[in-house]
């Protein structure tokens, strides 16, 4: 919300010396997040000033148009003749009334004007453009044209409130009623204990029969309209440039003088508003739900389908707006430039239910400064002082005749009410605010207070947001100042802290970090496309997503079931930005759907849940196992002046999964696989134990071709995905630092000839389990091929085997008859011979 600090002073008396960093301060002190305050005008320098048209001469020759004109600028020149002006623009004509800058003035951006030859002839200042005074957009994007009555030479910086100062406040959505020039004047005034000068206490003519008929036939959606009628508008009528200008200011275009006013009530009260042109409804108004398949066409020129849960305005053929959205084109505002022009209008100012309001807009993803308001509740009482506001405003500018006629139709309501204990503040604050100062912060909120140690209060109508005792305390918190708040510092019990998969999780993300990869957190959400970019199969567990109902993008409506597109994206994302060298990580959570859907039991709040219940909301949610996921790219070391630096290879993601079950004291078994995005040579399935049976918990490797194109990803990417639930259940518990022996290791190297298509990890738990217990660790340091040494389709595997006892020294003869049984087991597990023997 955009507030012009001159406006704001229409409501409030803020002190003259008052600047808008210093309302900013007062504002953020009662919790609204002011994000900037804008100097409109702080660089702007006069002479700028009204000037007349007197002649234009067309210049010949030139790529573009030339005019050549005279301009009339009163003494503002200093000699009271004709300025002599080149200008491009074609949108004024001899008579015109425009805005003149004259040499030695200096315009927003420090562009300084003087006297200039161009085009062959000398222009003395500019004719200017509302772009060029910083002025916004008011659709013409041309010379500003003024009405007739201003005379030359007037100050144009004061005529067109050029200086000014502009709050910025970012709104919640629990704070609706600041989004209008009302709500903020309230925070302002008790902020700085003024008073308020209410812009919606009007004098409002009762309903009566006479008014434009209306039918709401769905009063729970809609539970207040008021309708009002005003003929023989001018069509010639044009917003006068106060008008404009704080349109301007509030970030709004100009568009037409009755669309121009109703903007402007909604900016003042909060209350949006629609005007019609009466001379194109049909019948009386109605408000009812959609039929399904009912079409639409908006202001902004769609044609929409709509659904039966849509809200509508009727006449009798059908939709004419789309209730607290948009409006329909078959009813709109004719401008007179357009053809003859609206001269009658039905003014509507209604109160529609926040959630309708706020799925329709999402639904047809139409976002509208009604919408915005209606979503997160209005003001249902404002409804008739905001339509008599409009009625006012038309009638004043566009020169109209207000009908006596006034329609409200209203469903029954009571005020919302709330008993508190009047110490309620005090115990959620910690602070003894006390009864009275209680009682006086929830009448400046708006708030009727009656009672001694419980206070009965009735809520204002412009806050649905007050619903609970809680509320209230947060508001007379808030209002006292959070900055008052005693810091506390809270005492965990002992015995408190992490869990062990918390434990678990943390120190993965150290150890991957400590291996040299960097975080990259993404959004858990993908598209149905990444999995067909990935390789997939059509039947792969992985393809059954979560699928939102209120997708944050429809190009990625569901819950990851891998973390890789996401890390992929980050891969890809840094390397077209230049850094080609990369290793990231990320932990995080996938979504699996359960077999069968269940619904969330919906619980209350003004208790804990109990266990069952709480067991049947976990029962409801999707399974959600914690993953581990890297990738990588380019160069794994860097070259430089200690040597040639190595490329990131599938053996790197291989060996990050290895750190990953190492550190949660985990066996890892690696052998050859083949799955979806990896290589089919290159490809590496991931095994633990879990309960005893063997059980795959991800892949490792060097991503195929055909991936790394469609992912746009650097050649020869890597990638490893395990889950680390799975993997921190195969674990040994709490991970022991190894006991170091004093005595001292034998090591023995073996080279075993194997089958080509025998894995290396066969040999090596062969290896291990012929050792026995004195193996303390095993290596495998060579891969040999050659057919004419080893013969066809056979492959030498060479290991360095450390043997070491914890209570003695090994003679030379244990380790050789340890290796001995070792080579022995190989041999009759895989038929390993030794090489040269």
């Amino acid at each position: 919300m955009r507030v012009p600090l001159s406006w704001l002073r229409e409501y409030v008396d803020l002190p003259a010396t008052e600047t808008g960093r210093d309302v900013q301060a007062k504002l953020v002190g009662v919790g609204l997040e002011v994000e900037t305050v804008e100097q409109l005008g702080a660089d702007l320098k006069g002479p700028l000033v009204v000037g007349q048209v007197l002649t234009i001469e067309e210049l010949e020759g030139f790529k573009k148009p030339i005019r050549f004109c005279t301009v009339d600028v009163g003494t503002a020149n200093g000699t009271g003749e004709p300025q002599e002006i080149v200008c491009g623009a074609r949108n004024f004509q001899v008579g015109d009334k425009v805005v003149v800058v004259l040499p030695g003035a200096e315009l927003p951006g420090g562009f300084a004007i003087a006297a200039r030859k161009t085009y062959g002839k000398t222009s003395h200042g500019m004719i200017c453009s509302t772009d060029e005074l910083g002025m916004g957009d008011d659709g013409t994007h041309g010379i500003i044209v003024l009405p007739p009555e201003h005379e030359a030479g007037t100050d144009a910086i004061e005529l067109l409130q050029l200086v000014d100062e502009v709050l910025d406040i970012a709104v919640t959505p629990d704070r609706g009623y600041c989004l209008s020039m009302r709500g903020i004047a309230r925070e302002t005034a008790t902020a700085y204990g003024l008073a308020l000068r209410d812009p919606a206490l009007l004098d409002v003519p009762a309903p009566n029969a006479h008014g434009y008929p209306v039918k709401v036939s769905d009063p729970m959606a809609c539970d207040r309209f008021t309708a009002r009628t005003v003929t023989g508008l001018s069509p010639e009528a044009r917003s006068p440039i106060w008008l404009q200008r704080r349109l301007q200011k509030a970030g709004m275009r100009p568009i037409s003088l009755a669309v121009d006013v109703t903007n402007y009530v909604m900016l003042e009260l909060g209350q949006p508003l629609h005007a019609y042109d009466r001379s194109l409804i049909q019948g009386a108004i109605g408000v009812r739900r959609a039929q399904p398949g009912e079409k639409l066409k908006t202001l902004d020129g769609a044609e929409r389908t709509l659904d039966a849960e849509d809200l509508v305005i009727t006449d009798d053929r059908g939709p004419i707006g789309l209730a607290g959205v948009m409006g329909g084109a078959n009813t709109e505002i004719a401008d007179h430039e357009e053809g003859a022009g609206t001269t009658d209008v039905v003014i509507e100012a209604a109160h529609f239910d926040a959630l309708t309001i706020a799925r329709a807009s999402r639904r047809h993803k139409l976002s509208s400064e009604a919408a915005k308001r209606f979503e997160r509740g209005t003001d249902p009482q404002a409804t008739a002082a905001a339509a008599q506001r409009v009625v006012d405003l038309l009638v004043l500018l566009a020169g109209g005749t207000a009908e006596q006629g006034v329609t409200e139709v209203i469903a029954p309501g009571a005020p919302r009410t709330i008993t508190i204990p009047a110490d309620h503040p005090d115990k959620v604050a910690g602070v003894a605010y006390g009864r009275e100062t209680v009682v006086r912060r929830l009448q400046e909120v708006g708030c009727d207070v009656y009672g001694q140690d419980a206070l009965t209060v009735t809520v204002p109508s412009w806050r649905p947001d007050l619903t609970d005792p809680n509320d209230l305390a947060e508001e007379v918190i808030r209002l006292e100042g959070y900055e008052n708040l005693p810091s506390t510092l809270p005492k965990p019990p002992a015995g408190r802290g992490l869990t062990e998969r918390q434990r678990t999780h943390r120190r993965v993300g150290r150890v991957l970090a400590g291996a040299g990869y960097v975080e990259a957190l993404s959004y858990p959400f993908i598209g149905a496309s990444v999995f067909d970019q990935l390789g997939l199969e059509k039947d792969d567990p992985k393809r059954r997503v979560v699928t939102l109902v209120n997708p944050l993008s429809d190009e990625e409506p569901a819950l990851r079931t891998t973390l890789l597109p996401g890390l992929l994206a980050a891969l890809r994302r840094n390397d077209g930005r230049g850094s080609h060298d990369l290793a990231l990580f990320e932990t995080g959570l996938v979504f699996h759907p359960q077999d069968e859907l269940r619904v969330a039991t919906r619980l209350g709040v003004d208790r804990r849940p109990t266990e069952d219940e709480i067991a049947s909301l976990t029962a409801a949610l999707p399974n959600q196992p914690r993953h581990a996921a890297v990738a990588l790219a380019g160069a794994r070391e860097q070259t430089g002046w200690w040597g040639k630096g190595t490329p990131a290879t599938w053996a790197d993601a291989v060996e990050a999964a290895r750190v990953v079950a190492h550190e949660t004291g985990t066996e890892l078994t690696v052998e050859q696989g083949q799955y979806g995005p990896w290589h089919p040579g290159r490809c590496a399935a991931l095994y633990v134990t879990v309960d005893g049976a063997k059980t795959l918990v991800g892949h490792a490797g060097e991503l195929h071709p055909r991936v790394v194109k469609a992912l746009g990803l650097p050649a020869r990417t890597s990638a490893m995905e395990l889950n680390l639930d799975l993997v921190e259940e195969a674990g040994a518990g709490v991970v022991r630092a190894p006991r170091i022996s004093t005595f001292p290791v034998a090591t023995q190297d073996v080279a075993l000839v194997v089958d080509k298509d025998v894995p290396a990890t066969t040999v090596e738990d062969a290896l291990r389990a012929g050792a026995g217990e004195l193996l303390e660790s095993l290596r495998l340091f060579d891969v040999y091929e050659n057919a004419e040494q080893l013969g066809e389709g056979r492959k030498s595997l060479a290991y360095a085997l450390r043997f070491r006892a914890a209570d003695r020294t090994l003679t030379v003869d244990e380790a050789s008859a340890a290796r001995d049984a070792a080579v022995a087991q190989a041999a009759e597990r895989t038929g390993a011979v030794l090489r040269g023997a």
